[in-house]
């Protein structure tokens, strides 16, 4: 199936979404290495005098961040030997020796099978300071049994990019950029704050009572602005070129130089769950609706973006929204996904 083909039909469904006020306006992007299209629709804000979206318009990408920051830098350690997916925190993180996470494995944190706690109430239990909310999540008891059950939860991502840190010893926006970003050329991408410029279109989410306003260039997860902005969770702000470069890299590693590694790419769009439910591989999972033959792996969200990827078509697909400046309800944008997922990949 030529991309090209579709176009018209993913144009009208983005459109769609912006008609049925299920997003004030979107940016998406499908492609493979030697070719891709792109479009968007709508406006920042449902108001009339509000600017049009543009592709290069910049996204709270919310759970978007896990992979481009979080997966991909753990990717980069397991390549250099720095780090194993059978290595337990006690071993990489000493704050944890003597408590509930001592025996828990990368592993079981990339497949969120590591019995982590569901919910974040990282102020309510640990309070407002940074080095006593770490310290609280650090020595904190399970909620499950490690490698019993699959359960999603933003603790995963918070904990390996404090093991990052620590691996590396910066900052794990630093070591991002160093890392990852620069080498792929995403120089759009960055962890909030963002300092307004006349000339930077940055779609707002939901509305702020404390702030007065909607969120724009600033991250709407309450537990990533708590840690300052920047953390394994979120935080991130983004475009659809930028992420295109990320996933043309996923799916030609080596595209950039040495920065994402072939077998992490393959292991990690790989079920690694066994016959557990819902199924994983290391932090992307298998889109809704799919089955193993269709090879369609994704991660959302929650501000209403989403990334998918089929190594076997050679196929990515990207569609950044701000549906969450209307309503927490996902009823609407997970039909509308759904059904951008199936035309961008022919299902």
């Amino acid at each position: 199936m030529q991309i090209s083909n579709h176009t018209d039909q993913l144009t009208a469904l983005v459109e769609a979404g912006v008609h049925q006020h299920i997003f004030p306006g979107a940016a998406w992007a499908v492609g493979s290495i030697g070719h891709g299209v792109a479009g968007a629709a709508g406006r920042l804000t449902p108001e009339p005098g509000s600017a049009a979206m543009q592709v290069d318009t910049l996204f709270d990408i919310a759970s978007l961040t896990k992979i481009i920051s979080v997966w991909s830098l753990t990717g980069w350690l397991v390549r250099r030997n720095r780090l194993h997916l059978d290595s337990r925190l006690a071993d990489v993180l000493p704050g944890t020796q003597g408590y509930a996470l001592a025996p828990v494995t990368i592993f079981q944190l990339l497949t969120h099978t590591a019995g982590l706690p569901l919910r974040a109430r990282l102020r309510a239990s640990y309070g407002e300071v940074y080095d006593d909310i770490v310290r609280g999540v650090l020595r904190e008891p399970l909620e499950g049994i490690p490698g019993q059950a699959v359960d999603y939860t933003d603790r995963a991502a918070l904990i390996l990019g404090l093991v990052i840190e620590r691996l590396l010893g910066m900052p794990l926006d630093h070591v991002l950029e160093e890392h990852i970003l620069r080498p792929l050329g995403m120089a759009a991408t960055r962890y909030g704050p963002l300092a307004p410029r006349h000339d930077q279109l940055v779609a707002p989410t939901e509305y702020c009572e404390q702030a007065g306003a909607h969120l724009a260039g600033v991250t709407h997860d309450f537990s990533t602005r708590l840690l300052g902005g920047v953390c394994g969770i979120s935080g991130l702000f983004s475009n659809v070129p930028d992420l295109q470069r990320f996933l043309h890299e996923m799916l030609a590693p080596g595209l950039h130089g040495d920065v994402l590694d072939a077998d992490w790419v393959r292991a990690s769009l790989t079920l690694q769950t066994g016959m557990l439910t819902p199924s994983r591989g290391l932090f992307w999972h298998p889109a809704a609706g799919t089955g193993p033959q269709d090879d369609v792996w994704c991660h959302l969200g929650f501000t209403g973006t989403a990334m998918w990827l089929s190594p076997r078509r050679g196929r990515y697909a990207v569609l950044l929204t701000n549906k969450l400046y209307y309503t927490r309800d996902f009823t609407r944008i997970n039909a509308l996904r759904g059904d951008f997922m199936r035309c961008a990949f022919g299902l």
